[in-house]
């Protein structure tokens, strides 16, 4: 019994006049994805199908797991479209299956096909009450689900389906730059902006000897995690050490994380339209800590003209915590290596500062000459499967 893995699009589907650009895309991911396996792709307007090698199934679905823009996938049997080939396979497929009580659902795509989808469906299910003793038919709650699909020359017929991540393909809407630091709430932020369609790089916040070379570690497993649902990642290594260092020799130490967050922005801004993305994308929760109240957004976000997504702002912390569960990304974030935006957290920092007085704090050091710098003296990481070891030893 030859199989193929049948992939049903879901939302794709209602994108009509550009339909064929997203299951396109769609189809050059599965591709890049399944890469390392012996595989055979073929798509239509309406499902893709992946032909494989049996003993490569169970890794081939736990890696079509991670791609988006798939609503469900099925693993299903593939027979000729007439009506006797259908029949016998069905009772083939079903011999193997334990259940007392059964309902066969018939799709019938192909309209030439003699018998309506409900009217094959009631033979087929008097098929099997004829063949196989002891069953019944269950229309409400069905031990066993059949499922055909008639197509034109080849007919499915499948008895499990599988929710795919659902979203958009990756590439189709464009490039995002992910803010990205060690804790839980950014790598979430980075799973929903390419669930729907994006492709991201990421900028992480350095402050050697402040934070050390574990902290960086952690972002890199954490870029890592999100490679998994993409296809590449850069990671952008900020050297924000002097920057940080200005901020809290010259600055009221309440303002301090304003003004390290505008700093921040105006850097995010410089490599988006260095790296042509649309929009700046980061993992801040309306009054999660002090910087990301409604007014501390407002001010900080007043540095940059570039859309800022906040995938996670309307979240909670369990909502949040949750996802990163989902995407294996929690336990890494958790580990006890602070990052830029935690070490100097003062004591009492400022939850409504006044923009004046952000750009009266900015005046009192040469920032532009700094960000100029710590962006030409960046470094940068294709992330893979494995960092080259020459990234560890930098410091």
């Amino acid at each position: 019994m030859e199989r193929v893995i049948m992939i049903k699009y879901g939302e794709l589907s209602t994108k009509k006049g550009n339909i064929n650009f997203f299951i396109n895309t769609l189809y050059k991911n599965i591709q890049n994805k399944l890469k390392n396996f012996k595989t055979k792709i073929y798509k239509d307007i309406s499902r893709m199908y992946i032909e494989f090698d049996d003993n490569d199934l169970e890794q081939i679905l736990k890696t079509i797991n991670h791609i988006f823009g798939i609503h469900e996938y099925v693993v299903a049997y593939k027979v000729d479209t007439n009506i006797e080939s259908i029949q016998k396979l069905v009772l083939e497929v079903i011999a193997k299956e334990k259940f007392n009580t059964f309902k066969v659902e018939t799709k019938r795509s192909d309209k030439s096909f003699p018998i309506s989808s409900l009217d094959f469906s009631r033979q087929i299910g008097g098929l099997i009450l004829k063949n196989i003793v002891d069953k019944k038919v269950d229309v409400h709650k069905p031990e066993l689900l059949i499922n055909i699909e008639i197509r034109k020359d080849k007919s499915y017929i499948y008895l499990n389906e599988y929710k795919g991540l659902g979203g958009y393909p990756n590439g189709t809407l464009g490039k995002g730059m992910l803010m990205l630091s060690g804790g839980i709430d950014s790598p979430v932020a980075g799973y929903l902006a390419l669930k729907r369609g994006m492709t991201l790089d990421a900028v992480y916040f350095e402050a050697i000897p402040h934070t050390s070379i574990e902290a960086r570690n952690k972002v890199i497993a954490l870029s890592k995690k999100l490679l998994k649902y993409t296809n590449k990642i850069q990671l952008h290594i900020i050297p924000f050490t002097e920057i940080q260092e200005s901020i809290y020799k010259n600055i009221d130490s309440a303002y301090c994380i304003t003004i390290m967050r505008r700093m921040m922005y105006r850097i995010m801004e410089r490599l988006a339209k260095m790296k042509k993305a649309q929009v700046i994308v980061n993992g801040e929760s309306i009054g999660q800590v002090a910087s990301q109240t409604l007014t501390s957004m407002n001010v900080i976000n007043n540095v940059t003209n570039y859309p800022v997504i906040r995938p996670v702002a309307c979240l909670d912390k369990l909502e949040i915590i949750d996802i990163a569960k989902k995407i294996d990304t929690y336990d890494i974030s958790i580990l006890p290596y602070e990052d830029c935006c935690t070490i100097f957290v003062p004591k009492h920092p400022v939850i409504n500062p006044n923009l004046d007085d952000s750009i009266k704090y900015e005046s009192c050091f040469d920032y532009n000459s700094l960000i100029e710098k710590a962006i030409n003296e960046r470094l940068v990481i294709d992330i893979k499967d494995e960092v080259d070891n020459k990234f560890q030893d930098l410091l």
